[in-house]
């Protein structure tokens, strides 16, 4: 990282110090950093150890937040002080039940606004448990068997790594103890309705199973999780406390029982201040305003059912598939082809084409799997026989990677802008971003 920050600190001329925590190395060589200094160097002898408190406002600016990328080049979100602890906690105690006594652990990085999240469960006073590194290492068992030598009581993660366990049929329950976990809390992407049966039957058929979902637009959630009521396979349990969430169709009209855009009709106290170098607020408004004046539009594509209340997501709005102008979320294909086997990974994508869309799906095959014209045909069965036939692809085609941001969000708005030949914006916030290279090089294919 040092090669990065040098560069970020000459670019920057209002940095003062940059302090360096050694991590890889005990010493490393920092002599090419302006303004830099190690760590213990800054806790020097001498200094006071006393914490000063500033009194601050409500809405004083905490920390600027940067959008994962998932639709373009990641947005940059002031935040305030008061929103975000007031927020934090409630999503803590009231939706998650942590209590001071309770350790808590999330697969995240400081990239990613489930590090800040976390970070906030200092404020009750619970134990936080920090996690770098492959999760699959030394093999599979490694976030389990920390879970059961650290007395984990909530374990945060993500649908892609349940989907990964499921996939190698990794059973949690059989191989660990796991009688301190209360909770299980994911987020990131949609889990399918299998997914949540696979954490009760394999990890623990006792544990809360909070499913939520909402941004690090509000560094929070507009679907969350309750411990007072039931969870139903596939769906969140709620909207946040305080969240005037709906589903809106194509009429900005609220809709239960059918798929629609997610809104927030009211103020929210962790919406962003504004964004950085937005003195119009026009980036702010176009981001969220300009489809429904005065309702926050968050870009996923939603149902809210009428009988439990539940919040099903299907994807991010801008993925969304239109075949013969039939919408249809990229999650209702991924939920029936995670089911194979043969396949560790897809995404799906619309292509424009004879003044309609196609869909293309694009798999990431497991070890040893090969895309046999059997296996096309047995995915084709299967997404006509349980969601329809407009959910059946045109092209079924296998690729060695499939592109993701740095907090594991699948980029299917990248892969659509190379299939219809417009520029890519956000290769910068992909993890991967070679991932991309193989979709250029076949792109000639996929126009015959």
């Amino acid at each position: 990282m040092l090669a990065d920050v040098k560069e970020v600190v000459e670019a920057v001329p209002s940095i003062k110090k940059v302090v360096v925590v050694s991590y890889v190395n005990e010493k490393p060589d920092i002599t090419g950093i302006p303004d830099a200094v190690l760590y213990k160097d800054f806790l020097a002898p001498g200094k006071s150890d006393d914490i000063v408190f500033e009194q601050v406002p409500f809405d004083h600016p905490l920390y600027i937040m940067f959008s994962s990328g998932t639709t373009g080049k990641p947005k940059c979100m002031v935040q305030s002080v008061g929103g975000i602890l007031i927020n934090h906690m409630k999503e803590l105690i009231l939706h998650s039940d942590l209590k001071r006594e309770d350790t808590i652990i999330y697969m995240t990085a400081p990239s990613w606004m489930m590090w800040n999240w976390l970070i906030s469960s200092l404020a009750i006073g619970a134990k936080i448990v920090l996690f770098d590194g492959n999760p699959g290492y030394p093999d599979t068992g490694a976030m389990w068997k920390l879970i059961d030598d650290e007395k984990i009581t909530i374990f945060g993660t993500s649908a892609t790594y349940i989907n990964m366990l499921k996939g190698q049929g990794f059973k949690p329950k059989d191989l660990f103890d796991l009688s301190t976990l209360k909770e299980v809390c994911q987020t990131g992407s949609a889990l399918s309705a299998e997914g949540f049966g696979y954490v009760y039957q394999y990890i623990k058929n006792d544990v809360h199973f909070q499913s939520i979902s909402g941004g690090t637009d509000i560094n929070g959630c507009f679907a969350a999780g309750s411990p007072t009521i039931p969870v139903y396979a596939g769906q969140l349990q709620a909207p946040a406390l305080g969240m005037k969430v709906k589903a809106y169709d194509e009429n900005g009209k609220p809709v239960y029982d059918k798929q629609g855009e997610l809104v927030c009709e009211a103020p929210a106290p962790s919406m962003p201040l504004y964004f950085w170098n937005d003195p119009e607020h026009k980036k702010y408004n176009d981001a969220y305003f300009s489809v429904y004046p005065n309702i926050w539009r968050h870009g996923d594509y939603v149902e809210i059912y009428s009988d439990t209340r539940g919040i099903t997501f299907f994807g991010r709005s801008d993925a969304i598939l239109k075949p013969s102008g039939v919408r249809i979320g990229t999650a209702e294909i991924y939920n029936i082809v995670d089911g194979f086997g043969e396949i560790a990974d897809c995404v799906a994508i619309g292509q424009n084409w004879e003044n309609d869309q196609r869909i293309l799906l694009f798999v990431k095959l497991s070890s040893g799997a090969t895309l046999s014209d059997e296996l096309k045909d047995r995915i084709k069965k299967a997404l006509r026989d349980k969601a329809s036939p407009r959910h059946v692809p045109a092209l079924i085609i296998d690729v060695p990677d499939i592109p993701y941001t740095f907090n594991m969000k699948k980029v299917e708005s990248a892969i659509t802008n190379i299939i219809n030949c417009r520029p890519v914006t956000n290769r910068d916030a992909l993890v991967n971003p070679k991932s991309l290279d193989y979709f250029e090089d076949i792109l000639s294919v996929v126009q015959r």
